[in-house]
């Protein structure tokens, strides 16, 4: 049985978790929806099963929750992973461990550090640690346009577009194409997706190097065209899918079917 814990940011007009489950009931495997808001950490009496988290709120409540699940049950994505992809930081750090292409990036409490950085570069790009759908998120020039701190500093890499590449088991399923006409492309600040059909094989190669240095089963990488190659910028742990040219709840469905199965041998 595959337990689902929907994804609370769900509408009618964009229901990621009614997607997966439509295309779960079309292979005919049995699932049930999991309410975090019902289970007691301390007994929360489900046990050696599969739990699919299409998405969670935001708060400290629901991820203690899922990582009790995670003690005596499988779950996709795990709260691990989330976490690390939660925080840009983290991320970051993976990626660089892992070898994978990323813009320089500072961390500090440090005016004089960011000062410096901005010195070398030009123009920079400031990012809250936690953040999504890219709020938060604004070039500068000037010392003077830094936001709170801590600061997360990336080098600004002039760009016209941006990718988003769909990763299912360190694999690159699907990728869409980002632009817009202003310094954010993220279809959430108003940028126009178009599907990309065929993944360059670079590009498909870092994406799934950079899904695999965070340790998840799936997600979303961004990625920025850098000389003849790219540099990820992030990998989403609860992803949207808009735009890709793909059918990525059936891919996901698939997986978790196949996830689900695995457990039972």
């Amino acid at each position: 049985m595959i337990h689902i814990i929907k994804k609370p940011t769900d509408t009618p007009d964009d229901n990621s978790t009614a997607m997966v489950v439509s295309a779960l009931e079309k292979l005919n495997v049995p699932f049930k929806f999991l309410d975090l808001d019902l289970i007691n950490p301390f007994s929360p009496g489900i046990e050696g099963e599969l739990i699919w988290v299409c998405g969670i709120r935001q708060e400290g409540t629901q991820f203690e929750k899922i990582s009790v699940l995670d003690i005596s049950n499988t779950v996709i994505n795990s709260p691990e992973a989330i976490a690390i992809c939660a925080s840009k930081v983290q991320t970051t750090a993976r990626l660089i461990g892992a070898g994978v292409p990323t813009p320089e990036t500072i961390f500090t409490n440090s005016r004089q550090d960011v000062e410096r950085f901005l010195e070398k570069h030009g123009k920079v790009v400031y990012k809250p640690v936690y953040g999504f759908d890219g709020n938060g998120i604004y070039p500068m020039t000037e010392i003077g346009e830094l936001g709170e701190e801590p600061y997360y500093i990336q080098e600004f890499i002039k760009n016209n577009c941006d990718y988003r590449v769909f990763v299912i088991d360190e694999e690159a399923v699907g990728a869409i194409r980002r632009s817009s006409d202003s310094f954010a492309h993220n279809i959430h600040q108003g940028g126009h997706g178009e599907p990309v059909f065929d993944i360059p094989e670079n590009m498909a190669e870092i994406a799934a190097d950079a899904a695999k240095s965070v340790g998840i089963d799936y997600c979303g990488v961004d990625l920025l065209p850098w000389e003849d190659s790219y540099l990820v910028l992030e990998v989403n742990g609860t992803p949207n899918w808009h735009c890709m040219g793909v059918p990525i709840p059936e891919y996901i469905a698939q997986y978790l079917a196949e996830k689900e199965k695995s457990m039972r041998v």
